[in-house]
């Protein structure tokens, strides 16, 4: 093909210089040839290039032939034109035959170029998923040490305290005639009634018993019920009567979000309620926590969207939901803020047919 190519441009050029000698003398061929040559130098390659430079001498010097078997000898002044001719077609050659071995040189830098970000590239995704393990079995172990420590806390110190709570008491009943030192007993025995509920209270907040042993719905009620108690902050838990059990790690995720939700709420939106909305369809949760305090200040949102660096608590949440294949989703004004969970569940112990489940309040980290 390239062969073909550059006898074309040849006879082209030689026809062109054939049909126009009349009107502008024999020149015109070496005129007309010089491209030829530079197209099979640029296009062809070099030796269909240097093909084409014999056939264009031997067609300047004898095309046309005026008579049969007769070859004109060339004069002073066209052999003055061959050589500048022949000069010119090794000059432009020389030029296309060193752009050529460039641009090779350019396309091998290219293609190796090209394979050292792949590298890097498959390098940085093999980091990245190293950390997403790592940081879901973070999650995991800090689950297991709070429970743990919950079942420590309630077995050991709880026992001991209740049993430190009869001594008082057969103590103060024997010195019940000595109005001091029943006042102090009567003290002591209300310090370790406090005692003992805080321990319990910090037990169940660590992980709530109800979580393993009744399921989320039994877990969330208690819990919106002494969080009420104790922020006064009033609390709507749209929960249907027939949620089942969900995956122990999807009820704990799900926990962990309503309770980081609510303490945001209490400690940053000034909200006088809170609203919890959980749905269960297609094999998916959702969970929605809304609130009506002030919203997401401004300047945070506007760090928060800049650099794409949330409040840790957003962040421990967005990160425990990843690592089971959730999102979480922040819409705030100044009527307050809501917060949108979606959570798939690739297994259900006990629940029936489509579940719709709806779960209102506010985050703002």
């Amino acid at each position: 093909m390239p062969y073909s190519l550059a006898i074309a441009a040849v006879l082209v050029a030689l026809l062109v210089s054939s049909a126009l000698e009349p009107l502008v003398g024999d020149s015109i061929a070496f005129v007309l040839l010089v491209p030829a040559v530079a197209f099979s130098a640029w296009y062809c390659g070099v030796w269909p290039s240097i093909m084409a430079i014999v056939l264009s001498l031997a067609g300047a010097m004898y095309v046309p032939i005026t008579a049969l078997h007769t070859l004109r000898v060339p004069t002073l002044a066209k052999s003055t034109l061959l050589i500048a001719f022949l000069f010119s077609s090794i000059v432009v050659l020389t030029m296309a035959e060193s752009r050529r071995r460039q641009n090779e040189t350019l396309r091998q830098a290219h293609g190796e170029l090209e394979l050292c970000v792949q590298e890097r590239t498959t390098e940085l995704d093999t980091t990245n998923e190293n950390l997403r393990e790592l940081s879901a079995r973070l999650l995991r172990l800090q689950d297991d040490e709070r429970r743990r420590i919950a079942r420590e806390l309630h077995d050991s110190v709880g026992q001991m305290l209740a049993a430190l709570n009869m001594n008082l008491a057969t103590v103060r009943g024997d010195l019940e005639r000595l109005a001091k030192t029943a006042n102090t007993l009567a003290d002591s025995e209300n310090l370790v009634d406090q005692m003992s509920s805080e321990v319990r209270t910090i037990s169940h907040l660590l992980h709530p018993p109800l979580l393993d042993e009744a399921g989320l719905s039994s877990a969330l009620r208690w819990y919106v019920e002494g969080f009420t108690v104790r922020s006064k902050i009033k609390v709507d838990l749209d929960l249907p009567e027939d949620f089942g059990r969900l995956p122990r790690e999807s009820e704990t995720a799900i926990f962990r979000v309503v309770q980081e939700c609510l303490t945001n709420i209490h400690r940053h939106s000034g909200s006088p309620s809170a609203k919890i909305r959980l749905r269960q369809r297609d094999e998916h949760v959702t969970v929605e926590i809304a609130d009506r305090g002030k919203g997401i200040p401004p300047e945070k949102k506007e760090q928060m969207a800049s650099s794409g660096a949330p409040g840790v608590g957003i962040r421990g949440m967005r990160e425990r939901l990843r690592q089971l294949g959730g999102t979480l989703e922040i819409r705030s004004n100044g009527n307050g803020t809501v917060i949108e969970v979606r959570l798939p569940i690739s297994q259900i112990s006990s629940s029936a047919g489509v579940l719709e489940v709806t779960d209102t309040s506010h985050a703002a980290a």
